[in-house]
């Protein structure tokens, strides 16, 4: 049976990627590069070929949702 490659960063990948072993700084570090990436159950990130490529097949990272009509400038005056 022929092993698949896998689609995740290898650890070693992720720590080149971010210059960080640390998963805290890992992730700041992928958050400001705006690269796409899941936290797996042990608390590190996992982040996919295609996201470290940026290939557009790569989930993006959603904003805040707020809802219209609020703005930063208090109540609008009528």
């Amino acid at each position: 049976m022929v092993e698949q490659e896998s689609i995740w960063l290898s650890k070693s990948d992720l720590e080149e990627l971010t210059g960080a072993k640390n998963k805290s700084l890992q992730i700041e570090h992928l958050r400001k590069q705006g690269i796409a990436f899941r936290i797996n159950r042990a608390g590190r990130p996992v982040v996919s070929k295609d996201a470290a490529l940026g290939h557009s097949a790569a989930p993006k990272i959603k904003q805040k949702w707020q809802p219209n009509g609020l703005n930063n400038h208090g109540p609008q005056a009528n």
